[in-house]
């Protein structure tokens, strides 16, 4: 009754539902593991973002690499602005996608040490060679809090760090390229200011990073799981017409046959 899926055909085709099943199985899996990843990573952002700021020396140190679970803390530092030794960071775009700088300041600790400072976003009002008009920061010393970032590396950013760069303009924020250009101890990675808030607006403060969005990969699991799920069923609707094909044709009469000389 079944020996048709002793043929070449059904054994291949047997074979392929054997191995699409855990192979679906596993992507469901996979993505399951993203959405988990994203949830987990929204909330160490969400953490990091409501705990009180510390200071910014507590956490990070010259030639300190931020680890993961430091990113956007909360940090604050007491100082002064060196706009003598301000450099600009090309192809930034601000919340409207409008191609721009960043403005990226050394912060001048009482010890001596440098906190690279990300003030924000400024419009690229002229051609690209020139150093932009940037409004100057607040005089003497103050305090100023942010969000801790890691130096940015052309692998996780995807942003190529071009070399022979026009004078005080950057591709990519480094604490290490900085501490040689400025001779100075840096602390690692870099701050995104958030206070004081800029007296005209300019530069544009950086935005909170996106830590709601949780993407659709619990849907992509469930819909491969599905497609696993849909591999058996498939089959067996497939196994059943043909043997239905079969009986139906074993069935039928066989047809007359027609004399030669007719």
């Amino acid at each position: 009754m079944y020996r048709f899926l002793l043929t070449r055909q059904w054994v291949i085709l047997t074979l392929i539902a054997l191995v699409l099943i855990p192979v679906m199985v596993e992507l469901g899996f996979w993505q399951l593991h993203r959405h988990q990843n994203r949830v987990a990573q929204n909330q160490r952002v969400a953490d990091a973002l409501a705990a009180p700021p510390v200071p910014a020396e507590k956490i990070t140190s010259p030639g300190h690499e931020v680890p993961r679970k430091d990113l956007y803390r909360r940090v604050s530092a007491k100082g002064t602005y060196d706009t003598e030794h301000e450099v600009v960071v090309r192809r930034r775009t601000n919340s409207d996608d409008e191609v721009g700088f960043h403005v990226l300041t050394p912060f001048v600790l009482a010890d001596g040490k440098v906190l690279l400072v990300n003030r924000g976003w400024i419009p690229a009002d002229g051609p690209q060679t020139a150093f932009p008009k940037i409004p100057a920061p607040p005089k003497g010393e103050l305090t100023i809090t942010g969000r801790l970032k890691a130096d940015e590396t052309s692998a996780a950013s995807g942003i190529k760090n071009v070399r022979g760069l026009p004078d005080r303009q950057i591709m990519l924020i480094s604490s290490g390229q900085q501490a040689d250009s400025l001779g100075k101890q840096v602390l690692g990675g870099y701050v995104e200011q958030t206070s004081p808030e800029p007296a005209n607006g300019s530069p544009e403060l950086i935005g909170e990073p996106d830590h709601s969005s949780i993407g659709a990969h619990m849907a992509y699991a469930v819909q491969w799981w599905l497609f696993a799920s849909g591999v058996p069923v498939g089959w067996v609707v497939l196994v059943r017409r043909e043997r239905r094909d079969r009986a139906a044709a074993a069935a039928a009469p066989a047809p007359e046959a027609t004399p030669a000389n007719a």
